[in-house]
């Protein structure tokens, strides 16, 4: 068959069976491998679809620039759509992306602007904000904006859908996908319970995004937000193209799972495919381990290729150097919590409390910070050398409440966050909240990762 540009050969991937990583598991785990598509991703469906809808809409006009903040999957969809249609392109992205992916955008002739991580969505710093400005700045351009733009969850609803109803024929009783726009997770999963209400879908989600717990509990809690290295998948803002009514189940993976199953996918199943598709894996494997059974069928979308990572996850220094391998050199905040031997006790202070008895709690304590409660969550935090500069300034302040004089709340990570992604936290934010496994909130300090790292 003869095709009349690059983008008329996006789709139609290949559904493969699982046959080692998913041994003792009961039922069927098929993986559809979206590094078939041009791009070497799935996001080449949802970037075409953009673009076209936004020719027939007349946002997008001959010899323009289209503008999109992206992890980089979506920039090249993007660009081959640009080059296929004779459009520029500039892309913004997080300085956590991998050089591989910078290096792909430019080689198919796009600008590249990379931005800050660790800055807020609506700081002027961020990926989202600087593509907003240039899309205001330069004139007969279009932001696509893949995170509020339907296009995103449609293209799926047309294609990706389908292909697994028709490939499967019928028989399809789960289904899993990574959620970061949303697009790929719901455009498809609406397609499929249109097909079948009963089949069951399941959203992968990382440690320090805010998906799981506002599936679960309704709140959009900023204390859930913290760095992570894992590209392409959860966030810190809830896109238009995330629909929650259509994702049953969510489970959380993190970066060191992740990038496990991602080696494991390349040597055992020979699927070289990136960091991500390993979250799909090991959350999909996670979920089907207690809840499939004989004759079940799940289905696992791998968005995209191992190239984009050769410098990090397939990089055995670089694994090593975060605690990724087994033969590793940098402990955990697991690893801390374990060496407090069960005999730790967090100390806490409440909104309601006085001042003088937070600062007497301290002193007797003899801890320097401590974070404030109300209604079991942490909503604040006071720390000693704050809280005198205020007393100094205003001293009835001693007899107000703590509400009055506490600071924001302390950051949450990741339970098995290395000593390396500690010490970038503490540096900015002094100290740093986990829960373990029993749910129990612990406090990690700079003094705790010193003593970690002396006795690694």
């Amino acid at each position: 068959m003869i095709y009349n540009s690059i983008i008329e050969t996006i789709g139609n991937t290949p559904l493969l069976r699982l046959n080692k990583v998913n041994k003792g598991i009961k039922g069927e785990i098929l993986v559809k491998v979206e590094y078939f598509n041009p791009g070497n991703s799935m996001k080449d469906r949802m970037a075409v679809k953009m673009v076209e809808d936004a020719e027939k809409a007349g946002i997008l006009k001959p010899g323009g620039t289209i503008i999109e903040g992206t992890s980089g999957n979506t920039g090249m969809g993007l660009a081959l759509a640009a080059i296929a249609k004779g459009y520029k392109c500039i892309f913004t992205m997080a300085d956590k992306q991998s050089k591989e992916k910078i290096d792909i955008l430019k080689a198919v002739g796009a600008e590249v602007i990379v931005c800050p991580t660790n800055v807020a969505p609506e700081d002027p710093r961020s990926y989202y904000s600087v593509a907003k400005r240039l899309n205001q700045e330069i004139p007969n351009s279009f932001y696509p904006n893949q995170y509020d733009n339907l296009s995103n969850s449609l293209a799926h609803y047309e294609t990706t859908g389908p292909e697994i109803w028709k490939d499967t024929e019928g028989k399809i009783t789960h289904f899993a996908a990574g959620v970061g726009t949303g697009g790929s997770m719901c455009g498809t999963a609406k397609y499929l319970k249109e097909m079948n209400p009963d089949i069951v879908t399941v959203g992968i989600d990382t440690y320090g995004s805010v998906f799981k717990k506002y599936k679960e509990t309704g709140v959009f809690d900023e204390d859930e937000i913290y760095p992570y290295l894992t590209e392409g998948i959860g966030e810190d803002i809830l896109p238009k193209n995330v629909d929650f009514d259509l994702i049953d189940h969510f489970i959380k993976v993190t970066d060191k799972d992740a990038a496990v199953m991602t080696r494991r996918l390349s040597r055992e199943e020979g699927l070289f495919v990136g960091w991500s598709c390993g979250s799909a894996v090991h959350g999909a494997l996670e979920y089907a381990k207690e809840n499939l059974n004989e004759g079940d069928r799940m289905v696992i979308i791998l968005p995209d290729h191992g190239t984009r990572y050769l410098g990090k996850i397939y990089n055995d220094d670089w694994m090593r150097n975060h605690g990724f391998l087994e033969d590793k050199t940098f402990g955990t905040a697991r690893d801390i919590i374990a060496s407090r031997n069960g005999s730790y006790r967090l100390v806490v202070s409440y909104k309601s409390d006085k001042v003088k008895d937070a600062i007497a709690l301290m002193n007797s304590k003899s801890v320097s910070q401590i974070p404030v409660m109300e209604d079991g969550q942490v909503v604040g935090s006071i720390t000693d050398n704050k809280l005198l500069s205020k007393i100094i300034e205003n001293p009835e302040l001693k007899d107000a409440s703590v509400a009055e004089v506490m600071e924001s709340s302390i950051k949450f990570v990741a339970l098995d966050s290395t000593l390396d992604v500690l010490s970038s936290m503490v540096d900015k934010e002094k100290a740093v909240l986990v829960r373990d496994d029993n749910h129990q909130i612990h406090i990690i300090t700079k003094h705790d990762i010193l003593e970690a790292i002396t006795k690694s």
